[in-house]
């Protein structure tokens, strides 16, 4: 079974194994993640995000208070590299918030009984089951990869300049962040592996050991100078990899 939506920006897809698997179970999480758009997309000037950031909102809903906790972690965590209220911006939590919808997302298939999935949300991948082949693009070269890993039970996030250029803040500095050309985080969920790979690209080089020393944290990144830096367990695929999906 699979199925492609475009949500929050970018294509959602979605491929699972399991046969008789309900369709209003696929409905039900494309509806999750419309709805996560349309509450806390910071672009949508009706979103609760919008609201509470013009002060319209005195007290956030209990998912969007989890969502800043998040934030707050993150931001504490890295020094201050990491922050969804930059001055002069407003807030935005996008960060976080992908990675946390698309894991609650793969939680309510998993809940639904799909047992062997694989959730793709813009390159970002949740893969449950396994092994799952997951390519990661190369920073300066779009027809080609860099590295391709196996995943079970686990979930792979990539954080780069290709796509969107120098999006990405060094809140310390207020300057966009250039030490780094792709830091991509494996991680036990996408909550961590997104919101771990945004965190350590906006800390710049010092980000790839700061990623690695995170507790079940795997990463590989290509900085300004072109080399690879990765860490010991970074689940490289072997050959014998039957599955696949594209990451």
């Amino acid at each position: 079974m699979r199925r492609v939506e475009h949500v929050m920006g970018f294509p959602v897809s979605v491929r699972i194994d399991d046969k008789g698997f309900p369709e209003a179970a696929l409905d039900g999480l494309f509806a999750w993640l419309h709805e996560v758009d349309a509450r806390f997309s910071p672009f949508r000037p009706d979103s609760e995000v919008s609201r509470l950031d013009r002060g319209e909102v005195s007290e956030p809903s209990p998912a969007l208070r989890e969502v800043l906790d998040l934030c707050e972690e993150y931001r504490v965590a890295t020094g201050g590299a990491f922050d969804v209220r930059l001055p002069g911006r407003g807030l935005d939590p996008c960060a976080v918030v992908k990675g946390w919808s698309v894991q609650k997302g793969a939680e309510l298939l998993a809940a639904a009984g799909a047992r062997r999935f694989c959730l793709n949300a813009g390159g970002d991948v949740v893969a449950a089951g396994g092994p799952w082949r997951v390519g990661v693009r190369h920073p300066e070269h779009a027809d080609q990869l860099c590295t391709v890993l196996d995943l079970t039970d686990r979930a792979v996030a990539t954080s780069a300049r290709y796509e969107r250029g120098d999006h990405i803040i060094d809140g310390r500095t207020g300057r966009p962040a250039t030490g780094l050309l792709s830091l991509t985080v494996v991680a036990p969920t996408l909550t961590e592996a997104d919101t771990v790979a945004t965190a350590a690209f906006a800390l710049g080089a010092e980000g790839v050991e700061w990623a690695a020393a995170r507790e079940n944290c795997e990463v590989f990144a290509v900085d300004t100078g072109s080399r690879v830096l990765r860490s010991a367990g970074f689940p490289v695929a072997s050959e014998r990899t039957a599955a696949a999906s594209a990451g």
